[in-house]
């Protein structure tokens, strides 16, 4: 690392000490005022402590700005194709309830922004692909008692005189198994209908690799074992989503849309021999009396 950091310091101190006041105190804010010194001014990689806490606010802020991204996809393609075939309600249901315990939970305990900040934004995504789903499954009262409760919700948690932090614990861990509950739904969907239908890859795919660098940054910045357990359990689902998202790759959207195509097409069209169906009427010559 010493070699590394000889080669990058004439390059960047440069830059790093001539950094405008805001910058420079947005970096002591993240790193330290030692590690920011250590890492930014004197460039030195070499101590292993303030390198681990850079690369884990590195992938904190990365997963974050990942974040507020990752379920654009999804939502263009229930917008293009109108449907929300293939994709779990109660899935995306119960991690939305996880995400808002989780994200009340990790203000309140006054954890690093950049250690949850991206549960916020995917919460809200979340909100609009579950009222999307229940508006093209002709729900729309279903919608709005699902965004008034949310909305109920969030209030009750954020609201330090409502709810302690000690029953605020034990909905952590509630909220840890709920995460891990709301990839089965999904998982089960796809399965039984044979494919993944409007699920997104983009956001099944960055759904694992943000897992897992969230397993990273809990280990350096949260000592919290509530937080850790919830991420590796849903790292391992995640993976699994991943493999059936691989499996189903070359499949059709879903068995049931390939049964209804077939329907479709064979409505009032001859079969292979060149005879009309039955349900297409013929000309008739006989007079009506």
């Amino acid at each position: 690392m010493e070699a590394l950091s000889s080669t990058l310091r004439p390059v960047l101190q440069p830059i790093t000490h001539n950094l405008p006041p805001p910058v420079r105190d947005t970096f002591v804010s993240l790193l330290g005022a030692k590690c920011y010194h250590i890492l930014l001014h004197d460039i030195n990689l070499a101590q292993p402590e303030c390198l681990k806490l850079g690369i884990s606010k590195a992938l904190g802020l990365g997963i974050i700005g990942a974040s507020a991204v990752v379920k654009i996809p999804q939502l263009l393609k229930i917008l293009n194709a109108q449907s929300g075939e293939g994709i779990s309600f109660l899935s995306y249901l119960l991690e939305t309830l996880s995400y808002t315990v989780t994200l009340a939970y990790s203000a309140r305990q006054g954890f690093p922004f950049s250690t949850y900040g991206e549960t916020a934004l995917i919460a809200a995504q979340n909100v609009a692909i579950s009222t999307l789903v229940l508006h093209y499954g002709g729900k729309d009262a279903a919608a709005a008692v699902f965004i008034a409760g949310l909305a109920a919700l969030g209030y009750t948690l954020f609201a330090g005189n409502l709810v302690d932090l000690k029953t605020l614990s034990y909905l952590q861990a509630g909220a840890g198994i709920l995460g891990v509950a709301s990839k089965v739904p999904q998982v089960w969907t796809i399965w039984q209908e044979g494919g993944t239908g409007q699920l997104s890859a983009f956001a099944v795919f960055n759904y694992l690799a943000g897992s897992l660098s969230r397993i990273f940054t809990t280990l350096q910045e949260v000592d919290d074992k509530l937080i850790l357990y919830g991420f590796v359990a849903g790292f391992a689902l995640n993976a699994v989503l991943a493999g059936q998202m691989i499996y189903y790759w070359n499949s059709p959207t879903s068995s049931k849309t390939s049964e209804v195509k077939l329907q479709d097409s064979g409505k009032g069209i001859g079969i292979s021999s060149g005879v009309a169906s039955s349900s297409v009427k013929k000309p008739t010559t006989r007079r009506r009396g």
